[in-house]
């Protein structure tokens, strides 16, 4: 069992020995909210057999820590033995094939993922350039040693224990200017010295952690000179027209399987009415039904 894992059952024990028996939690179970922990890290111990159900209802879960995990934390032996077989992230040459243009960037990026020491990247410019399309080929390529994380809607649990649990090689953050300040901070404590610090009592954390951050946003003002430090800065110019209809059916395509001659019509149709690849992907998936261009009238109608 990895540290933060014993260290995070600790914490559990502690919160579940100080609640009142007579109390809701004390009775049904402790909640996730009531320790803390994010759902996702509360199923993955659940089904390692360290923590069990009290109760479930379509209100209310509670847990209790398992005997098998009181009796880990008791004699200090692991429940179950870790295996750290280091991996590393294969980046092909053709990486970001579907992506017309930003040779620099690209260039930039695989040198980044393939250097022997961590670079972090930024990608910044307007919305509906190709920084999303980067990160997406990074994700497709990494498999379990990316995880893919957007600004606004990064769990409760935060960043701490999300790269605790999976410590990735790549951790990919869209929209970064709307990450919290919890997060932000460990953020910071990763990419500064490639530690995840936490000192919160009963919390603690402090794993080593070699991951590269590539980061998008539409705003780079937002963000504080603190964090802009960390990051090598790439700033993507607008696409041309002609570009622009190439990515969209090199897209749908290969990411979205359409057929090519679907393709190039909504890359035709588009013309001229937007510039964001996600356009295209949304009418693709609702012309079927729709077909391509009623799907563009109410998904993109003209001004």
């Amino acid at each position: 069992m990895k540290e933060s894992d014993i260290e995070l059952l600790k914490h559990v024990a502690e919160v579940e020995d100080s609640l009142d028996p007579e109390s809701l939690a004390g009775k049904l179970g402790w909640r996730s909210r009531d320790v803390g922990v994010w759902p996702g890290t509360l199923m993955k111990l659940r089904m390692g057999g360290d923590i069990e159900d009290v109760y479930e209802s379509n209100s209310y879960h509670g847990y209790r820590l398992s005997q098998k995990a009181r009796a880990m934390l008791i004699t200090g032996a692991p429940a179950y033995a870790e295996v750290h077989q280091e991996q590393k992230l294969e980046v092909p040459d053709d990486i970001f094939e579907d992506i017309i243009g930003h040779e620099e960037v690209k260039e930039l990026l695989r040198a980044c993922l393939t250097a022997q020491k961590v670079v972090h990247v930024l990608l910044t410019g307007p919305p509906a350039l190709a920084k999303t399309l980067f990160l997406w080929d990074i994700e497709r390529i990494g498999g379990e040693l990316a995880v893919w994380l957007v600004g606004s809607a990064i769990s409760k649990a935060g960043l701490w224990d999300l790269v605790a649990q999976r410590q990735p090689k790549v951790l990919l953050v869209d929209e970064l200017d709307k990450v919290n300040a919890a997060d932000t901070a460990a953020l910071l404590s990763i990419m500064e010295g490639g530690r995840l610090v936490r000192a919160k009592k009963g919390r603690e954390l402090d794993i080593k952690v070699e991951v590269r951050v590539v980061a998008a946003t539409n705003t780079e003002s937002r963000l504080s000179p603190e964090l802009r430090s960390r990051f090598a800065i790439r700033r993507l110019s607008l696409y041309g027209r002609d570009e622009f209809r190439t990515v969209v059916r090199g897209v749908l395509v290969r990411r979205e399987g359409v057929e090519l001659a679907i393709a190039e019509e909504i890359a035709d149709r588009l013309d001229g009415r937007s510039q964001d690849v996600r356009d295209a992907v949304r009418i693709a998936r609702l012309a079927p039904s729709l077909g391509v261009l009623r799907a563009i009238e109410l998904l993109v109608p003209r001004g």
